[in-house]
């Protein structure tokens, strides 16, 4: 039987979730405005984190305590939020957090000699990745719902794998974890864009929370990988 049917009543397509095309359209524009929207609080934290040098102190252990407890405090506030007025300015509250926790990596790329080269590289190869990765969703046709859990394996061994080599200090490691973040997320982004187009996804504001997420670790990876393999030293 077909997963598509015409719903009888309105009269408009909608697909096995039960969401209209129309809908799915509303999704994604939106999804998509408000992701621009997220970068500019994002931009305006990792400028501020620059120049006070307010995270300089925010590594190993301490770091990562004040990232995690505030990454998931935020993104429990989103989703009790996400279907009010609210949700849109805790979210740019989180963007701009994450901009924040983002400058200390920042400041030590833009230390190279060619630090500014590198930001500009890792931002556009996190735009690159991100058109290739919606292009391809609008154009697959097999359900990724699958993905979900083995992308969820895949982000709990980086986690562990990072938090190993916080202690360890591995450049070597690190090298790995960046490789592995970016196919991790790139495909995290492919599942994520073909929920929305599919209606699995029918919140435009946890649609958002879900590829800024993507994006920003893929940035941060691609950052990290660059410094660690491009950065020329004065």
């Amino acid at each position: 039987m077909n997963d598509r049917f015409t719903s009888f009543g309105v009269g408009q397509v909608t697909d096995s979730y039960g969401v209209t095309q129309a809908d799915r359209q509303r999704v994604m524009r939106n999804t998509y405005w408000l992701l621009a929207l997220s970068l500019l609080p994002t931009v305006l934290g990792a400028w501020i984190g620059v120049s006070t040098g307010i995270t300089r102190g925010l590594g190993g252990v301490v770091g990562m305590v004040v990232f995690m407890a505030g990454a998931f405090g935020f993104m429990y506030a989103i989703e009790k939020t996400k279907n009010s007025a609210t949700g849109v300015p805790v979210l740019l509250g989180f963007t701009f957090f994450m901009g924040l926790m983002l400058s200390r990596m920042i400041s030590m790329v833009l230390g190279f000699k060619n630090g500014p080269d590198l930001v500009m590289t890792a931002f556009a190869g996190t735009a690159g990745v991100f058109l290739v990765m919606a292009s391809v969703a609008s154009v697959i046709k097999r359900d990724l719902s699958g993905m979900n859990k083995w992308l969820f394996v895949g982000v709990l061994v980086l986690l562990v794998g990072s938090v190993i080599n916080m202690f360890v200090g591995s450049s070597a490691g690190m090298m790995v974890i960046s490789v592995l973040s970016i196919g991790i997320f790139s495909a995290y982004m492919l599942y994520d864009l073909k929920q929305i187009i599919d209606g699995g996804e029918t919140n435009y504001i946890s649609a958002t929370l879900s590829l800024y997420l993507d994006l920003f670790n893929i940035f941060q990876s691609l950052l990290s990988l660059l410094g660690i393999m491009g950065g020329e030293r004065d």
